[in-house]
């Protein structure tokens, strides 16, 4: 695990930036290497958590971005998310950090930089997202960065091979948000 958070640059990414952040999104989250990390869903999921196809459509949406948080130094993608304008607010997901850099603060500050981006460059008043109820650990995570459970839930969606290949019967989302 990371002890210090790297400098770090942030920006937008653009289509030549897909295949990486489809290594990131699934390393962070599937598979062997995502244990390597906290955030993983290896235990709930298999299969793939996105593919190129998804992360392009999601680029090319209006009023969404997708933030790279990258080694100031070198360049080396460390971590993104997106973020979409809806309505008075702001949606954010496919929240993601190296597992290599995760519990060193770069998850933090991606966080901080897309609160900001939202708040002041869209003037969201808040940050919705969803996360997988079984995550107890990182719903906490979030809740201590000011997110509030909502107790509104949506299932997950079996049957969808593009959300991944579920191990359990009883996994379903809930939305947690943050005023900003």
């Amino acid at each position: 695990m990371a002890t210090a958070t790297p400098d770090l640059v942030f920006r937008p990414a653009t289509e030549g930036d897909v295949p990486a952040l489809v290594e990131l999104v699934e390393s962070a989250y599937r598979g062997e290497a995502s244990r390597t990390g906290w955030t993983t869903e290896a235990d709930l999921l298999d299969g793939q958590r996105t593919d190129h196809e998804s992360v392009a459509e999601t680029l090319a949406r209006p009023d969404t971005l997708i933030l790279l948080a990258e080694r100031a130094a070198t360049g080396e993608l460390l971590a993104c998310c997106t973020v979409e304008r809806r309505g008075a607010g702001a949606y954010f997901g496919m929240f993601s950090v190296r597992p290599t850099q995760q519990g060193g603060g770069v998850g933090r500050a991606v966080l901080a930089e897309a609160e900001r981006h939202v708040r002041e460059e869209w003037g969201a008043a808040s940050l919705e997202m969803t996360v997988i109820v079984q995550r107890a650990d990182l719903i906490a995570w979030y809740e201590r960065r000011g997110f509030r459970r909502t107790g509104e839930l949506s299932p997950f969606p079996y049957g969808d091979e593009r959300f991944g290949l579920p191990k359990r019967p009883d996994l379903a989302f809930e939305t947690l948000v943050k005023a900003l």
